[in-house]
């Protein structure tokens, strides 16, 4: 259960909860990819079969690529992306503008 401080700004403390779990999922995405090239190079080295250790395809490749372009969006949406109430405030000024009176 989390515990609020009255003192904190909801907004700041918002954005600091989205940070660190950007850094989270980021430091999964590191330990699992590694691990997995780490079963990829395990497999290739103790084949039996010459030739297929020279041809092994990389299969990590694809979930570093899938999970990578989450990991990406994830960071967009945490650090790049001006907040909703930013743009929430931008949208109404632009709409008070071009009211008629």
């Amino acid at each position: 259960m989390e515990t609020f401080d009255v003192n904190r700004d909801p907004i700041l403390w918002k954005k600091a909860k989205a940070r660190v779990g950007f850094r989270i999922h980021l430091r999964s995405y590191l330990i699992i990819n590694a691990g997995l090239w780490l079963i990829y190079l395990v497999a290739g080295l103790s084949s039996p079969y010459v030739g297929f250790r020279s041809s092994f395809f990389p299969w990590p490749l694809f979930p570093m690529l899938g999970w990578g372009i989450g990991l990406a969006s994830h960071y967009m949406a945490v650090y790049r992306s001006p907040n909703e109430r930013n743009q929430i405030e931008k949208e109404y000024d632009k709409l008070k503008k071009q009211q008629p009176y």
